[in-house]
């Protein structure tokens, strides 16, 4: 969904940084897929097929961080009857 977000904290041996792929049009979403010694997050289209992606070697991410959408959409509102 539009406004996905995946946060990913890297050590770059002189501190950490983050690093943010966000779904930029409605329908695509960010996709977040492990190996043994790879992290990939990408952004993707309905039919699966990747817009941008970025790799990071798994020993050196400190925290993969996910911001699920809101589920009233882009505005976000909606969802959470507690806060309004």
């Amino acid at each position: 969904m539009r406004g996905d977000k995946v946060e990913v904290l890297v050590d770059t041996g002189n501190g950490v940084r983050g690093f943010e792929v966000v779904a930029t049009r409605s329908g695509r979403r960010v996709e977040v897929t492990t190996s043994r010694n790879m992290i990939e997050v990408a952004e993707v289209t309905r039919t699966g097929q990747p817009v941008r992606s970025a790799r990071f070697l798994a020993g050196r991410v400190v925290a993969i961080v996910e911001y699920p959408a809101a589920d009233g959409g882009p505005s976000g509102r909606g969802g959470d009857a507690a806060t309004g």
